[in-house]
Order: C-alpha cells, then sequence, then structure tokens
C-alpha cells in the first residue's frame, strides 16, 4: 500500500468516526468534539495534532476505528490569539480517559505551558478506562500536575459538555473557570447509583451533580448555560478580557462606549432610608464602558458581585458587595467567593475596583460553626496579599471587620475613595449607641426620641466619611457623578506601579 493510500485510508476513518459521532450525539442534543472545536476557534484556525493515535490496548476498542483515541488536541486562533484545547470525544469509548488519551491532553497542557497561551478543555467523558488499570490513573495523575504547573502562569477554562465523573471532575476543579450546560453536563465525584447504595437517598444526576445546582449551590460552576455554543462562545468572550499569560499585557478595546448622560443619576442612586436595598449593578454599569461587565459565578453567593468589565477600554476586575441580597453583609461562600476571584485577577495583573457597602458578617450560629473566622480570613488574605491596583469606592455602609476585609486603606488599598452617602465605624449606628450610650438610655423617659436624636450625631460626628478623610482612611470623598472619571485617572497614576514580594517559598492561606 502506498503513502497516499495509508492517508486517505485514514482520513476516511477520521471522517466515518465524525459522521457516526453526528448521528449519536445530535441525538442527545448535544455537538460533536471537532463541531465544538468548530465553535470555539476563528475560522480555518485550528490546527490539531496526534489525531491519528491509537489506544494503548487497540484491542479495546474492537471492530470500531478508534484514532485520536477519544479526544481532539490542538491549537488555534480566538479573536486573533493563540489558544491550546482539547475536546474530549463521548462517542469513542465514552470519552474514557486512558494512556493515550490523557497523555493527548499532558501534551497539549505542556505546550500551551511552554508558549504561554490558555488552554480550553471540553470535557465529555466516562472518566477513567477501567480496562487499562493503572495507566489510566497514571495519566489522571499527570494532568491534574500539569493544572497545578500552569495555575497562575496561563488562563486554564474547562467547559462541561457531558458527564465528568470521579477522579475526572478534579482537573476542571483545579482550572481557573468551570462552564457547564443545563441538562446535558454533570459533575460529581459519586453518581446516583452509589448514592443510591450507600445512602439510599434517590436522586438524578440532574439534582446530584447539574449545571445549576453547582452554579447556584456547590459554586463549582461559575458560568452555566442553556446550550453548547452558548457555553463555548461566552468562553471566548471570557477570553477576550484576559491576557494571554501572567506576563503578557492586557487585551485594550479601542471602541469606549459608556453612559456619558447617566452619570448624574448616580448622585442620586442611594435610598435616603440607610436600610433600603438598591441593585449595585446599576452603579457597576454605569460607571464601565458600556455593556462590558461580564459577571462571573453569578447564581452562587449574591451577597457579593465578581465580574471583569472594561474602564476605558482596559480590562478591570471588579468585587463589590450587593446590597440587594442579604444587606450585603459577608458570609462563608461570598468570602471564598470574592478571595478566589481577588487571587485570579492578582495572578494575571488586572487591576481591582471595590464598590464597597459591607454592613458586617452574617452573624448566627450556623456560620460562626461553619468556620465564618476563616473563610473570612481567606478574603482578608487575599486583598491583602494583592499587588496590583487595588482602588476602594465606599458607596453606603463600611463597618467594622467587614470594612477592614474590603480592601481598606491599611490593608493595601492604593485609592480609597468614598461617596458623600458613605458611613465608616465600627458598628452601625443603632447598635453602637445601645452600647456607648446605655445608660443616658436606661434614664430616658422617651428612649424613641433619644435614639433618634442619638443615632443622627453618631452619623455627623463619626460614621461621617469626612471624619475618615481628615484621618487619611479616606484618600478624597467625591462626587457620585465624577467617579468614572476620578476611577479612570486614578488606575491611570497606578498603571507602572511596582512591588517586590519578600523571600518566602509561598505564604500560608488559611484555606
Amino acid at each position: 500500500m502506498s503513502k497516499n493510500d495509508v492517508f486517505e485510508q485514514r482520513k476516511k476513518a477520521l471522517q466515518l468516526m465524525e459522521d457516526n459521532a453526528v448521528v449519536k450525539q445530535h441525538l442527545k442534543g448535544k455537538l460533536t468534539a471537532r463541531e465544538r472545536i468548530t465553535v470555539l476557534f476563528d475560522e480555518g484556525t485550528f490546527f490539531e495534532f496526534d489525531a491519528f493515535n491509537e489506544p494503548a490496548h487497540s484491542s479495546l476498542s474492537g471492530k470500531q476505528s478508534s484514532f485520536g483515541d477519544g479526544v481532539v488536541v490542538g491549537r488555534g486562533l480566538v479573536q486573533g490569539r493563540s489558544v491550546f484545547a482539547y475536546a474530549q470525544d463521548f462517542t469513542v469509548m465514552g470519552g474514557s480517559l486512558g494512556f493515550t488519551h490523557g497523555s493527548k491532553i499532558a501534551k497539549v497542557q505542556e505546550m500551551a505551558l511552554k508558549l504561554g497561551a490558555p488552554i480550553v478543555g471540553l470535557i465529555d467523558s466516562g472518566g477513567a478506562r477501567i480496562q487499562e488499570g493503572m495507566k489510566s490513573l497514571a495519566a489522571y495523575a499527570t494532568i491534574f500536575r500539569n493544572n497545578v504547573r500552569s495555575s497562575g502562569i496561563i488562563p486554564q477554562i474547562s467547559i462541561i459538555l457531558g458527564p465528568a465523573a470521579g477522579g475526572a471532575v478534579y482537573s476542571p476543579a483545579l482550572t481557573d473557570f468551570v462552564f457547564m450546560t443545563n441538562q446535558t453536563s454533570y459533575m460529581f465525584v459519586t453518581g446516583p447509583d452509589v448514592v443510591k447504595e450507600v445512602l439510599n437517598q434517590d436522586i438524578d444526576m440532574e439534582g446530584l451533580g447539574g449545571g445549576n445546582v453547582h452554579a447556584s449551590k456547590s459554586g463549582v460552576a461559575h458560568f452555566v448555560y442553556d446550550d453548547e455554543e452558548h457555553a463555548i462562545m461566552y468562553a471566548r468572550k471570557l477570553l477576550s478580557y484576559l491576557p494571554s499569560n501572567n506576563f503578557d499585557p492586557m487585551p485594550i478595546s479601542t471602541n469606549v462606549q459608556f453612559y456619558e448622560t447617566r452619570q448624574d443619576f448616580l448622585d442620586n442612586i442611594i435610598p435616603d432610608d440607610a436600610n433600603r436595598p438598591y441593585d449595585m449593578k446599576d452603579i457597576i454599569n454605569i460607571l464601565v464602558d458600556k455593556d462590558t461587565f461580564f459577571e462571573v459565578h453569578e447564581k452562587f453567593a449574591q451577597n457579593i458581585l465578581v465580574g471583569f468589565a472594561r474602564l476605558d477600554g482596559k480590562t478591570i476586575g471588579i468585587v463589590a458587595n450587593q446590597p440587594k441580597v442579604m444587606a450585603g453583609t459577608l458570609d462563608i461562600n461570598a468570602s471564598v467567593k470574592g478571595a478566589r476571584f481577588v487571587r485570579f485577577c492578582d495572578a494575571y495583573n488586572i487591576p481591582l475596583l471595590i464598590l464597597e457597602d459591607v454592613p458586617g458578617f452574617l452573624p448566627g450560629t450556623e456560620q460562626e460553626h461553619s468556620g465564618i473566622i476563616r473563610n473570612g480570613a481567606k478574603l482578608l488574605y487575599a486583598f491583602c496579599e494583592a499587588t496590583v491596583p487595588k482602588i476602594t469606592v465606599i458607596i453606603r455602609k463600611a463597618y467594622g471587620g467587614a470594612y477592614i476585609v474590603m480592601s481598606s486603606k491599611n490593608t493595601g488599598g492604593d485609592f480609597n475613595f468614598a461617596w458623600p452617602s458613605a458611613e465608616i465605624a465600627v458598628m452601625g449606628p443603632a447598635g453602637a449607641i445601645k452600647i456607648v450610650n446605655r445608660a443616658e438610655l436606661a434614664k430616658s423617659d422617651n428612649k424613641a426620641e433619644l435614639e433618634k436624636i442619638l443615632t443622627e450625631k453618631y452619623k455627623n460626628e463619626i460614621a461621617n466619611p469626612y471624619k475618615a478623610e481628615e484621618v487619611g482612611l479616606i484618600d478624597e470623598v467625591i462626587i457620585p457623578s465624577d467617579t468614572r472619571k476620578i476611577l479612570i485617572t486614578a488606575f491611570e497614576v497606578l498603571s507602572n506601579k511596582q512591588y517586590s514580594a519578600p523571600e518566602r517559598k509561598h505564604g500560608s492561606i488559611p484555606l
């Protein structure tokens, strides 16, 4: 047989595999591995390699052609920038990970790290290939190690488009961002059958580890979408905000538009009643470039907002309390969510904007017994550790330890501004006067009226942004409608921020 005949035969085998995959996957409402690759990359830019690798034990596949061993790997362009990817093919031995399959993924991981480019994993796999025994487990171990080696150097994104079970879940968990789809993607350490057998609980795959469960309850998934095309397209959008690696400059958009006529709206956006909620997203969307706020972890720990945006065309990370949910208090989930996002931004030199309206940490035995001290310390650690430019704007409440945690001046905030509506104090007025003025209140014949007078006095004399400005805890009290202009200037001032870390292996974050 001539070389050309072999080449043509292989091409036909690959095409037959793809034709079979189309039938099987489309019946499930899913795309094939190569169709997913086509959606991810700019048209005609994907360069595949190792397409004809065979499984370590080719007899496992029987008569079915198994070129590629159930995974497509290669490199392409996303909005003109180099990105590496692997896409598991569930139609070849259930996308199970054998030695060759795992070696291909490890190879593309190592190339991405060596060449300083992001890597995207399109995951649709039944897990470790049982027939290959320890070899499949060794391949997983190599992948996990590569995830850790690449962490903080190149962005790593996982898009779950089918099952990810058992040890297979830990590679996505080690990456920076996890996308999932509703109804067609699942993640769990042990499946419904094991749960039934061990705990006698009846639950289906969606209820145990579906996209909405992980987006809203566990926090494993950062994004969840209704179909594969949207999940992959939004992963492309996420990449547009990120540098290719931790040394590359940030991508800059030249198409800068913002809500110029809505800036004055900020002067009256805060309710007169300090206990009335408002939507922090309204403030964010007015301040940043038009339609650029890309929220991360939208359904999880909604009392804190995190996400990327562009300000004058440049990427920033935003951490903001959300008074609309749980009054914006910090709890365990919010602290962990915020800490992880802050550390990601710091690793990739993405400046941070903190919008603060926090009355404190969520009280209660459930929080205390579940470790709010340890978990709240993660957010504190992350902000203290971060060396990127950090600008905090106190919108309204900033009380007690929560004020300190949200990148206060003495934890390393570069610029700390406040709106005139800001209230900065050890605790809120209502609680403070009951302690400070306890004796006076006890003697009063008109307790309600005295409380009202003392509360106003506390706000004017203590919980007052101008008092904080006088002692240097606030750089300036600013007019809300000037905030965008001031932020652009402040980030420009900080653009050449230099920092030399003390020599050490690494700190010990309270995990």
